[in-house]
């Protein structure tokens, strides 16, 4: 799942994780939206650190499906 998600940096990332992200900035929204700012205006607070999506490209090409071999050779290759 971690390597169809774009790649190493996505392990241990499950729904439960992402839930706990979501939350995490729901919450500074909330801060943020709620606060008693004055004239300064609301600060800016830094979302939660996720890891990037690889974007796929759509130039015609047709994706090859990996067989269970070649998934475990990715998985367990050194970097």
């Amino acid at each position: 799942m971690a390597l169809a998600s774009g790649g190493r940096e996505h392990f241990g990332w499950g729904a439960d994780r992402h839930m706990t992200a979501d939350l995490f900035d729901a919450l500074n929204q909330n801060t943020r939206a709620t606060g008693q700012w004055g004239k300064k205006g609301a600060p800016k607070f830094p979302e939660y650190p996720r890891p990037k999506a690889k974007k796929k490209s759509h130039k015609g090409e047709k994706k090859r499906r990996l067989s269970v071999a070649e998934i475990y050779k990715q998985l367990t290759a050194r970097r």
